[in-house]
């Protein structure tokens, strides 16, 4: 069922809904030189909560729903984001995924979305073995920076599609709809974690996920290091999985961030040690602060981790 999926189709077809009302949702759609249409969903335009929760569905090539939900008071005050998927290795690995550095011209950015899937050449696609061709193309970018004529002309050109079939959606991760969407990644790192792990991810059926949405930033550097600790501090993932359950045991303990060398310190503070160089921090924590496992074969429940709502007060005070 899987192969007979058009993720980049799925996708145009929110964008096109999207452009299409842009007042409504505050955006701003416009062509470029070379044909790349580019939807500024918080740059130069006012964006918000209606423009982020469609740029994390469109993120996950709409297999994901998200949700703005009240939070909970003992963990953060403010509401909180939830995403849940019946398809989550194509929502979350082949699409929602920021897999793809995009860098030129005086630019970067992480890329995600079902453009990924047509460029296929991250390692993850080796073992999901989700790729596919489509006649239009749609990605996402974490950036502060609109792109050039030239970067689309990249993107497209790895893509082997012409710019004109090219949707890039732009939002900081200081604004409203640049923060919602990187705090929907919760299902997505915790089976990024998952695969890090070498933990089958077939056996995931379904994932919901749900995080503390933070106070927007004035700065992207903060804003970074608040939507992550949502995750990683506040994210709580359940997962549906088959199988047995000494292997769910197994691997566990392994799968919170509390799991990680880098654990008990804002985002931000870690970041900073590393001299922001993603790169160099642990990647073991880059997941929920609390999963729980519920095996559809045995109808046990697992629970490993729980959120430290400390830390989350220390980043987004």
């Amino acid at each position: 069922m899987m192969a007979a999926m058009n993720l980049n189709l799925r996708a145009v077809r929110r964008c096109d809904l999207l452009a299409d009302d842009e007042t409504a949702y505050r955006v701003a759609a416009r062509r470029l030189e070379g044909g790349a249409r580019l939807i500024d969903c918080g740059l130069h335009v006012e964006g918000g909560i209606e423009a982020g929760i469609a740029l994390a569905e469109i993120c996950m090539a709409d297999l994901g729903r998200v949700h703005l939900v009240p939070g909970s008071p003992e963990i953060w005050p403010g509401p909180a984001i939830t995403v849940r998927t019946d398809q989550p290795i194509a929502a979350c690995m082949a699409s929602q995924y920021a897999g793809w550095q995009i860098a030129g011209d005086k630019f970067f950015a992480m890329g995600s979305g079902p453009m990924r899937a047509v460029r296929g050449r991250e390692e993850i696609f080796r073992d999901i073995g989700h790729v596919e061709k489509s006649d239009r193309i749609v990605g996402i970018l974490e950036t502060g920076k609109l792109p050039t004529a030239a970067v689309c002309e990249h993107v497209a050109m790895e893509c082997q599609v012409s710019a004109e079939q090219l949707t890039l959606l732009v939002a900081p991760t200081r604004s409203q709809a640049g923060t919602i969407q990187v705090v929907a990644r919760s299902v997505e790192t915790a089976l990024h974690k998952l695969h890090t792990l070498n933990f089958d991810l077939k056996r995931v059926v379904s994932g919901f996920g749900i995080a503390p949405l933070p106070p927007t930033s004035a700065d992207d550097l903060t804003g970074i290091g608040r939507s992550n600790d949502a995750v990683l501090y506040g994210g709580r993932v359940t997962l549906w999985v088959r199988g047995d359950d000494e292997e769910i045991e197994r691997y566990g303990p392994n799968v919170p961030s509390s799991s990680s060398r880098d654990y008990g310190q804002p985002f931000g503070t870690v970041f900073a040690s590393y001299k922001h160089d993603f790169y160099r921090i642990d990647p073991l924590l880059f997941s929920p602060a609390q999963v729980t496992f519920v095996n559809l074969d045995s109808g046990h429940s697992f629970t490993y981790g729980e959120p430290d709502a400390e830390i989350l007060r220390q980043s987004f005070a």
